[in-house]
């Protein structure tokens, strides 16, 4: 899925592999005043993400011990590399955290961090460091709907490492022959409809591609049902409640069965095991005049040189604009325009001897140079940071346009240990509307299982 696809460098899930580490943040003999902080990350020399344990080693903790040390503190820092898989990850981090052990500062996925909260894995940063974690400068430069990403309960968890956006991408060459606009801003639903219609009439074989299905998995639900939800108004779960049978639910759902009820996409394609992939290449051929997908997709599908579907035109021929809400103030916070993200969160190990140091370190690998250091050499993404964006993105107009203008209204998944069995039936909700079923019935059906996902009704928003 995209979101594992993106190369966030240090944006993957940094986790306390015990490795034999007799506890957090503890010295290693002797060491008198010298306070000793571990950090630890999926990513290891000559193997995955090898460029951020580089980074990690080389930059940030000789970087870091020298201003610990220009502030008159004996600090080291220790990297402990490892590099499995992502979930194996998740198993290993969770038993370290419940049994007290693990790295004093460590990285989660975004989606982990409500499993985590409820668990007591992790705690309020205020909690373990005081006031500073509030006050820190950093939350000035990122944007609010960023910032909640890091949030459980009202309550801070975390930093934000980095993060993403999705947007409504367009052939330009394919608009110009159906007499659109090549700098077109849909402000709502219908438009979007308008266009695949003139795309239609002008000969394009696939007018609108938007995930459907399960066999595109975590796709559907991020490029898909998730932000048409969040355009009709609605967010899978609010206030702890889960949404159902809801209007926005069936306006999203209605949207689906116009698209592939309505011959403007390919329905066949949402069914395929590399449906996402093929309909990847189709957009690069010319096939597909409108694609809903994450800036993944201009940074490692269609770029000209790394691309997995390489576009040599892509910098004139791709086009990009907002995803509309149904209609104008319609979306979610009354918004005109609406999109969903991922990212990670970096934190402080409960377990961590020296939590006020720990705090200090992930600070500072979220401080403008670190960032920029980061992101230096080829690596340039999103980062939470708005300061730093408009320097490093300067010459990247797409990651720009998501930074500026797609953050700020953006909304993320809920951090929640369900939420990965919800997502399966919104897949099948759109799979059933792809295939025929009328949106109400298919929106009647979601409810059914989430209700047995979800303990009952009584978890459900009426």
């Amino acid at each position: 899925m995209a979101l594992r696809k993106r190369s966030m460098g240090v944006v993957a899930v940094i986790a306390a592999a015990g490795l034999g580490l007799a506890a957090c943040g503890q010295s290693s003999g002797g060491g008198g005043d010298t306070i000793e902080l571990t950090i630890a990350q999926n990513a290891i020399a000559g193997g995955k993400n090898a460029a951020a344990a580089k980074y990690i080693a080389d930059w940030v903790i000789p970087k870091f011990e020298a201003a610990q040390k220009a502030k008159g503190k004996d600090v080291t820092v220790k990297f402990v590399p490892s590099g499995v898989d992502d979930e194996q990850y998740k198993t290993k981090l969770s038993l370290d955290l419940k049994s007290g052990k693990g790295a004093d500062v460590i990285d989660i996925d975004g989606i982990w961090a409500g499993e985590f909260a409820e668990a007591g894995y992790i705690k309020p940063l205020s909690e373990l460091v005081g006031a500073e974690a509030d006050s820190w400068d950093g939350w000035a430069q990122i944007p609010e709907a960023v910032q909640a990403m890091a949030e459980f309960n009202g309550k801070k968890y975390a930093l934000p490492v980095g993060t993403d956006g999705r947007v409504l991408y367009f052939n330009k060459s394919l608009f110009t022959k159906a007499g659109l606009p090549a700098d077109w801003q849909p402000r709502s639903w219908q438009e979007i409809l308008d266009a695949g219609a003139k795309l239609k009439s002008s000969g394009v074989p696939v007018p609108i591609q938007i995930n459907a299905g399960t066999a595109m998995g975590e796709a559907t639900s991020m490029q898909g049902v998730l932000p048409l939800l969040a355009g009709a108004g609605g967010e899978v779960q609010q206030d702890g409640k889960w949404s159902g049978a809801s209007q926005p639910m069936k306006d999203a759902l209605g949207l689906y069965q116009k698209i592939y009820g309505g011959g403007l996409g390919d329905p066949k394609l949402q069914q395929e095991a590399k449906g996402r992939d093929k309909s990847f290449q189709q957009f690069a051929e010319g096939k597909i005049g409108i694609l809903m997908e994450g800036d993944y997709f201009w940074r490692g599908v269609v770029n000209p040189k790394t691309g997995v579907a390489k576009m040599a035109d892509r910098d004139q021929t791709v086009g990009y604009a907002m995803i509309p809400a149904i209609e104008p103030g319609k979306g979610i916070r009354g918004q005109d325009f609406v999109s969903m993200s991922g990212g990670a969160l970096r934190t402080v190990n409960p377990n961590s001897k020296h939590p006020k140091e720990a705090f200090e370190l992930l600070a500072f690998t979220l401080s403008p140079e670190a960032l920029k250091e980061e992101t230096k050499d080829g690596n340039v993404r999103i980062t939470p940071r708005t300061d730093v964006n408009k320097e490093i993105l300067a010459g990247e107009p797409l990651l720009t346009f998501i930074s500026e203008k797609v953050l700020p209204v953006t909304a993320y998944r809920p951090p929640v240990a369900l939420y990965p069995q919800v997502s399966v039936a919104l897949q099948e909700a759109t799979a059933a509307v792809a295939g025929g079923t009328a949106p109400d019935q298919a929106a009647a059906d979601y409810q059914k299982k989430l209700e047995g996902i979800v303990g009952g009704a009584g978890n459900i928003a009426s």
